[in-house]
């Protein structure tokens, strides 16, 4: 049995997801993530390629998401 199907415990979980959060913000800055993305939506719609609906209905999706996970984890960064 490999190490990803044995079960885990809170104990095991709970820094693992701190850490990932930790290498995270250092590679990204959360904060600024949806204004990042916005920028490239709005480059994206003044293409052909942006005239598609399904197409704004993800970027909708995804800048929503990303600002939700910028307030979820604000309390855990520095900045």
């Amino acid at each position: 049995m490999t190490r990803e199907n044995q079960p885990t415990s809170n104990d095991d979980v709970m820094p693992s997801v701190a850490n990932f959060i930790s290498n995270l913000n250092f590679e990204v800055n959360l904060k600024e993530l949806p204004i990042y993305l916005q920028e490239i939506f709005e480059l994206l719609l003044d293409t052909e390629y942006g005239n598609d609906l399904d197409l704004r209905r993800k970027m909708l999706s995804c800048l929503r998401t990303s600002r939700y996970v910028a307030e979820t984890l604000s309390p855990f960064t520095d900045k």
